[in-house]
């Protein structure tokens, strides 16, 4: 038979040949959402988003996918910079749930709207691609 320590480095090397696990590919996911925020990268961000996606932020606003892509197009929304901080992932079969914080100095509607931020945001699998489906944000007072 095959030595083990032989096929032991056969199985380490299939799994990476596979990519990222899903807890890995849901964090590459916020870190790109986060970039495509502060590059205004409506198209990126597009693709992070399920269609039927809906947030709630600091407010306590609900917003379409459509109200936070215009929120960056028109200017609305600004994120100059963004300190993500740890991320916690737990992934349920094709539904992921992903929880973090984050330091930033942006501006919504033309006020500051800059400080420390907690979130949470719900990803869902569909034809082997990640998509965040639910979100929401809360201002860290």
């Amino acid at each position: 038979g095959v030595p083990r320590h032989q096929a032991q480095e056969t199985k380490t090397k299939e799994k990476a040949a596979k990519g990222p696990s899903d807890s890995q590919a849901i964090k590459d996911l916020e870190k790109e959402g986060a970039e495509a925020g502060k590059a205004a990268d409506t198209a990126k961000l597009g693709e992070i988003l399920a269609d039927d996606w809906s947030g709630i932020g600091p407010d306590g606003k609900s917003m379409t996918k459509a109200d936070f892509i215009d929120g960056y197009k028109s200017g609305k929304m600004k994120t100059e910079t963004f300190e993500m901080g740890a991320v916690s992932v737990k992934v349920l079969v094709a539904t992921a749930v992903a929880q973090g914080s984050d330091k930033e100095k942006s501006t919504y509607d033309g006020k500051d709207s800059s400080g420390s931020y907690v979130w949470t945001d719900v990803f869902a699998k569909a034809d082997g691609k990640w998509v965040a489906v639910r979100s929401q944000t809360a201002k860290v007072k």
